[in-house]
């Protein structure tokens, strides 16, 4: 495949969130002082907004890969162990994030829909997408077969 899809998806409610909660926390301190706890509670959440306020997802030629925020977290699925890619709509409590759900591993920034790969090994993971069309369309394009509805 010649054309190499590449998309990031930025989750703003994630972003207006955590940095209300991070511009909260300098308010209290300013008016109270530095607590450890507060402190802590001020790293935890700029390294989770630095780790995952976006999902960037490219598709090529090898397969379709994912990072998250600053590139730590990444994750791969090569092309040839694709058994089938359909959209999906995830329930509201799913959330955002990296977490197992009832249908397997989930990868989110924002919204309900993603696209499932079902792996040909059996394994099922959902990419969070606010292009499904376009990320669905371009697994199938390296899909071994030319892809599948799953």
């Amino acid at each position: 495949m010649s054309r190499i899809y590449k998309h990031t998806q930025v989750g703003y409610l994630m972003i207006f969130v955590m940095g209300t909660g991070l511009y909260l926390l300098l308010n209290f301190f300013y008016l109270h002082g530095f607590g450890v706890f507060f402190v802590a509670v001020f790293v935890i959440l700029a390294v989770c907004l630095l780790l995952f306020a976006v999902l960037t997802v490219k598709v090529d030629g090898s397969g379709v890969s994912l990072r998250f925020g600053i590139g730590i977290i990444r994750k791969k699925f090569p092309a040839s162990g694709i058994g089938s890619a359909a959209i999906v709509r995830n329930p509201w409590y799913y959330g955002w994030g990296i977490r197992k759900t009832p249908d397997g591993w989930l990868y989110n920034v924002s919204g309900l829909i993603a696209v499932e790969l079902s792996m040909k090994s059996g394994e099922k993971y959902r990419i969070g997408t606010n292009d499904p069309l376009g990320l669905l369309n371009a697994i199938e394009s390296v899909m071994p077969d030319g892809g599948g509805k799953g």
